[in-house]
């Protein structure tokens, strides 16, 4: 059987069975055989950083149970992946990247050039830092044993991408009937877990019976674990207040102790909270400076720390922890149930104290702007109240007014492009997560991430996705502008002079999607009552020109609980 064939034959026996890519030549018989498996989603898109972003957008809205495979031809075609790779690997998000590459003959091996074959590239060197696995497949006889071992470490752990580079000689290549069959039976070796030992667990136990004004934080690498809804059931029941990260608020549903996200654009009250509890229980958060602010000594001033997490370079990396813990969310979920003996001296007051806290940070913080984005958050939360959706940020300003103001409930998911922070994200993530979810799906966007894959608007209408994409469209690159007006006079270089953004809402048009355009506030309640109820590709363009600022925000430096403005007593 042809390589290529076998390929295609191993992935759908793993219920891997959607692949992103832009055609070139070094994949076509590896497309060609994924194609006339008859069992593969094939996506064609218009540049190969959107295949990315939409592959990852596939294992994200499955929480990390199923892959997408992302394809890109030699030379350019697998550089543009590298920005979508890094996505993954900072976000522990599995992904199979595959490239095709020049014949064996035509590479340039040893030799001192820089290049032998056309559109030779090294990719395997170039993506090392950002993958779990990359080889390059140098011999017919390696092809599926390196593709059931990249698999598997994708999955594995700490979970996050890997990347096969496979020369177009090796594709079309035969795989022995008898080979193929031993590796379409073994299954995956899934690495083991860790797990929490009695110590960990007798050493938690006492602090939290000490503890009189408990919280748990959280993070991204609890965001996915099965049991964690229900654990925090638990605690909203107990009265034991949570809060999250930026990634940990993807999947955290609004409940009377959950108080909203921590960090440099978090809200007042989490970060209130973190400086005045006396016990802080973080899990699969690396509390990067993000998130505790620049003062580290200071982050969690009363507490003691406890930090959960898979990997355990994180622990103690940057927060030095009373108790560190290296095992999975899932596992130490279900090794720590919480129950009414846990708490045993709980202040009553801590939660009614916090809640007035929460009450107080909800005024309008943008009274003064003529469109005010936590209103215009507030509304898509009543709007789409219990309707399955997925919100997927881009990054910005826009990003941050969501995540401060965003409220999900049960069947509804937020994706934020964390570590990597990349601007286009959303889109092309979207497209992904809309076909594996089949539910509605909403971007949150502004001017300038949108241009970056803008391209894909076309993809969205040729799929015909229930997609809706708000453009919050300020006309500015704001939140670097913010950091210019903060610390370079107002001096905007690139930001405001000489950047430039379309009307969107006639760009969508011309793609074949229908748009609307916003200008005041009157207009955004007709506008936003369209989502629900609308099918396929929509396109809304919300005028705002100049907001430029996210508020509150933690200038370099301040205490974590010392944002910007300050409200008055």
């Amino acid at each position: 059987m042809k390589a290529s064939d076998a390929l295609a034959k191993f992935l759908i026996t793993h219920q891997v069975q959607t692949c992103f890519e832009l055609v070139g030549g070094m994949i076509t018989h590896l497309l060609d055989s994924l194609a006339e498996s008859g069992q593969f989603n094939i996506v064609s898109m218009h540049h190969e950083q959107s295949a990315a972003f939409a592959a990852e957008g596939v294992a994200r809205h499955a929480r990390g149970k199923t892959v997408a495979v992302a394809m890109g031809t030699s030379g350019p075609g697998a550089t543009n992946l590298i920005t979508g790779i890094g996505s993954c690997w900072f976000d522990s998000v599995p992904c199979l990247f595959i490239t095709g590459q020049v014949n064996t003959r035509e590479l340039k091996g040893n030799r001192a050039i820089r290049q032998q074959g056309f559109q030779e590239l090294d990719i395997v060197e170039v993506a090392r830092s950002l993958t779990k696995y990359a080889v390059r497949i140098n011999h017919v006889d390696d092809l599926l044993p390196e593709l059931h071992k990249a698999l598997s470490l994708a999955l594995s752990g700490r979970q996050g991408p890997v990347l096969l580079d496979i020369p177009n000689d090796i594709q079309r290549a035969d795989v022995q009937d008898a080979e193929l069959q031993q590796w379409l039976t073994t299954p995956l070796a899934i690495g083991s877990h860790p797990e929490l030992s009695f110590s960990d667990l007798t050493q938690l136990r006492y602090l939290c019976k000490e503890a009189r004004r408990p919280l748990i934080c959280i993070g991204g690498g609890a965001r996915w674990a099965d049991a964690m809804d229900s654990w925090l059931t638990a605690a909203d029941a107990l009265g034991i207040p949570y809060v999250s990260t930026l990634m940990g608020h993807e999947r955290v549903i609004v409940r009377n102790a959950y108080f909203n996200m921590i960090g440099s654009y978090g809200n007042r009250e989490a970060n209130w909270a973190v400086q005045n509890c006396d016990l802080l229980i973080v899990v699969g958060a690396r509390l990067d400076v993000r998130q505790t602010g620049a003062d580290i000594n200071d982050f969690a001033r009363q507490a003691r720390v406890v930090q959960v997490d898979i990997d355990e370079n994180q622990l103690n990396n940057r927060v030095q922890a009373d108790l560190s813990i290296c095992a999975t969310a899932e596992s130490f979920f279900r090794a720590f149930p919480l129950q009414t003996d846990i708490f045993l001296n709980l202040d009553k007051n801590w939660l009614v104290e916090l809640s007035k806290k929460r009450d107080r940070s909800l005024h309008n913080e943008y009274e003064d702007w003529e469109i005010s984005p936590s209103d215009l958050f507030k509304k898509l939360n009543n709007g789409l109240a219990n309707i399955p959706v997925d919100y997927v940020c881009d990054v910005g300003n826009h990003q941050m007014w969501a995540a401060q103001s965003l409220r999900i409930s049960h069947n509804q998911a937020v994706h934020y492009s964390g570590g990597m922070g990349a601007m286009g994200f959303a889109l092309p993530t979207a497209l992904g997560v809309a076909i594996q979810s089949q539910n509605k799906v909403v971007v949150i966007t502004g001017d300038g991430s949108l241009q970056i894959n803008i391209q894909e608007l076309d993809t969205l209408n040729r799929l015909g996705l229930d997609m809706t994409i708000i453009v919050m469209n300020n006309a500015v690159l704001g939140m670097v502008k913010n950091f210019q007006d903060m610390y370079f006079d107002g001096r905007d270089q690139s930001t405001k002079k000489g950047y430039s953004s379309p009307s969107f809402t006639n760009i969508a048009r011309a793609y074949g999607i229908e748009a609307h355009c916003v200008t005041n506030n009157l207009e955004i309640d007709e506008v936003l009552s369209l989502i629900p109820s609308h099918q396929g590709p929509l396109l809304i363009e919300i005028m705002m020109n100049d907001a430029t600022e996210c508020r509150p925000r933690l200038a370099f430096g301040s205490k974590l609980d010392e944002q910007f403005p300050k409200l008055n007593n």
